[in-house]
């Protein structure tokens, strides 16, 4: 045992541009109750050989295992009570890591709590203020592009976004780590929901401010692997976490949001990486390990319901704001 609080989890592929500002800001934290690991993943850029003449500590993961590989890699290595993954491209405030420290000890029922992500080069807009899940099957950031004078209010989201943010390490021992079929995108979402069916609860902590560069190793916001990956993980997401009955009633909107989805990455020229993504999600999807349908835990799934339509109700409320900005800009010139 290390006596430390705190695991820092860096998952590293190739990110070697980033390291030295990621861990320049941990080494100036006001919070010094932590640890800092960095889980390589196969890295080819220098990054295995850079770490080593630091003297960093790290695992060396001899392939990439994606995202969840990694972060497990790292949970497993931590014996500290509470781990905090964070993404290589950010650069955390002072004060970061001892907020959200602070956040999740305000009750044993806390599982995750997420960060105020801020762009890195456009400060004064926000990337992440917790995530968050509709009825239509989509999942997305509250805040993205946003001011980041906002959302300054703590409170519960769905989802800790797994690029800054505090778990309490008990929990993973109940209800298993990040799912590593997901390999990337969703598996967030997936473990949080995991934990609310459980009775835990996710919360949102303004206080603690990290700048994020945004798809630092993917490389863009839409690009095939993407996806392809994102569409094939919300059949998986779906399919484990909703008992049948739940699946049922909400099966209308999640069809009719999958044609959305389709006809928006039609579009973009992303159409046949999408249906190829959930073609292989729906012939896959009885590998991932169903989660139990619990009659006991009748309150959560009703919660949980709630959440994802307040989820669907705020994702439309700001979607027809954004429509009527635009219309207004168009109609002022």
């Amino acid at each position: 045992m290390s006596g430390k609080q705190v695991t820092v989890i860096i998952p590293n592929y190739n990110g070697l541009k980033f390291l030295g500002i990621c861990l320049d800001a941990l080494e100036h934290q006001t919070f010094r109750d932590f640890e800092i690991l960095v889980v390589d993943n196969g890295s080819s850029d220098g990054s295995v050989e850079w770490l080593k003449e630091q003297g960093i500590p790290a695992v060396f993961l001899p392939e990439n295992t994606g995202f969840s590989g990694a972060v497990n890699a790292g949970i497993r290595a931590a014996s500290t009570p509470y781990v905090l993954l964070l993404n290589n491209d950010t650069e955390a405030a002072p004060d970061f890591v001892g907020e959200l420290y602070a956040a999740i000890r305000r009750s044993g029922k806390i599982f995750a709590v997420s960060s105020k992500m801020v762009q890195m080069y456009r400060r004064e807009l926000m990337d992440d203020a917790g995530d968050m899940y509709s009825l239509m099957g989509w999942a997305y950031q509250r805040g993205v592009g946003r001011s980041s004078r906002g959302y300054n209010r703590p409170m519960e989201v769905f989802s800790a976004c797994a690029g800054a943010a505090i778990y309490r390490r008990a929990v993973f021992d109940e209800i298993g780590l990040f799912d590593e079929m997901h390999f990337a995108y969703l598996e967030d979402i997936d473990v949080c929901w995991r934990a609310k069916i459980r009775g835990c609860h996710v919360r949102y902590c303004p206080k603690a401010v990290v700048y994020h560069v945004g798809s630092g190793t993917s490389g863009s916001r839409y690009n095939p692997f993407k996806v392809r990956l994102a569409a094939r993980n919300s059949v998986y997401l779906n399919y484990k976490n909703m008992p049948a009955g739940q699946l049922l009633v909400n099966a209308p909107l999640i069809a009719a949001g999958v044609l959305v989805k389709y006809g928006f990455f039609r579009k973009l020229g992303f159409g046949r990486e999408y249906l190829a993504g959930m073609k292989e999600g729906l012939a896959t999807m009885r590998k991932c390990r169903k989660v139990p349908y619990a009659p006991d835990r009748l309150v959560n799934y009703l919660s949980i319901q709630w959440e994802l339509t307040a989820g669907t109700a705020v994702y439309v409320y700001e979607f027809l704001a954004r429509q009527l900005k635009k219309a207004a800009i168009v109609t002022k010139n």
